[in-house]
């Protein structure tokens, strides 16, 4: 039973209801074909689940949600919260585009709910510094240059934190800061698939693939850490529409970014930039918000096709490795005199 968020790494929590599934908090699943997700609570992505660990969890959530009397519906999406926190999200049979645009707008919404909450609380902070200052007898003049710096961070974020934890077949496992994020970016491979230039700390690499969309999968949403609005969700939705399918939005990525004529297609308009430029203007924070939350929408998309075409073996690995790299993120902040102090325990156990 996985416990890790296959995106972000984090822990996916726990309910007491399922028995059989004691995953998530927040779980989404439709019944007629046959799926099942666990929302992460912390980046708001959905984790499909292991074949052989939903059906008998679907079936008790299509008992539970038509039981519950809390509960909100349209004609093809069902909102269920139960008696002991655990809410369900019951998916009918909406076309795709509506299917698209409920769930990611939800996904992107509260996620920028959530980071404009943190980055308003911050400055709100940062302000009430100043204002003492102030009043203290101290020139605001004094406090500009570090006001600005700081409100600039708050905002953007730490562009040395590292936001990825990555498992690679070249590279092993590699550590992505943020402003790593304005040195990397989306190409074409030779072979015709995605393709994808990552900078990490002390090295730089090239993938191609399902590996490169499986990394930036990882990525990309980190780079969309503000989410969007209804509107911008609707005008990504309406990108991958535009050229029939995320598949094929992926391929249109890939040519445009190698500087070829995107046609008359809908294909993404962008490119990478140069110059002295601050790096959250740079690489995959050069896409436009709408070609990025598209972005986004495709990779997830494409990868939850592939698992539910058969390939299963890919999705159990992904599952195994975000378990691994959530062991050793957390073994990042251990001493090692715990550590040792652990192992001698063990060894007289």
């Amino acid at each position: 039973m996985f416990s890790t968020c296959i995106f972000c790494n984090e822990p996916l929590g726990s309910n007491e209801v399922f028995e059989t599934f004691p995953v998530g908090r927040r779980l989404a699943f439709d019944a007629a074909r046959g799926r099942l997700w666990v929302v992460c609570p912390s980046c708001e992505r959905w984790n499909l689940s292991p074949l052989d660990e939903r059906w008998e969890a679907i079936e008790q959530a299509e008992k539970l949600y038509c039981d519950t009397r809390r509960r909100v519906s349209t004609d093809n999406i069902g909102l269920a919260r139960l008696r002991e926190g655990t809410t369900l999200v019951r998916i009918g049979e909406p076309q795709r585009p509506e299917f698209a645009a409920w769930r990611y707008g939800d996904q992107f919404g509260r996620r920028r709910t959530r980071a404009l909450l943190l980055a308003g609380g911050g400055i709100a902070a940062v302000s009430g510094v100043v204002v003492g200052g102030t009043i203290a007898g101290v020139s605001v003049g004094a406090f500009a240059y570090s006001f600005t710096q700081v409100g600039d961070r708050i905002v953007r974020g730490n562009p040395k934190a590292v936001v990825a934890t990555i498992k690679t077949e070249s590279n092993g496992v590699v550590h992505v800061q943020r402003r790593h994020l304005g040195e990397s970016f989306v190409n074409r491979a030779p072979d015709g698939s995605l393709g994808l230039s990552l900078r990490f700390k002390e090295g730089q690499a090239d993938f191609t693939g399902e590996e490169a969309a499986r990394i930036a999968s990882i990525i990309v949403p980190k780079v969309n850490r503000f989410g969007g609005s209804r509107r911008e969700v609707a005008q990504a939705v309406e990108a991958i529409e535009r050229v029939g399918s995320s598949e094929r939005f992926l391929s249109a990525v890939g040519r445009y970014a190698r500087g070829s004529d995107p046609g008359s297609h809908g294909s993404p308009t962008w490119t990478r930039k140069r110059g002295a430029t601050p790096y959250h203007k740079l690489g995959l924070f050069a896409i436009p918000k709408t070609d990025r939350l598209a972005l986004e929408m495709a990779l997830h998309e494409e990868a939850e096709r592939r698992a539910m075409e058969g390939e299963l073996d890919a999705l159990e690995e992904a599952w195994r490795d975000a378990e691994e790299i959530a062991a050793i993120a957390d073994s990042l902040f251990v001493p090692e005199s715990v550590e040792e102090k652990l192992r001698k325990l063990k060894a007289r156990g």
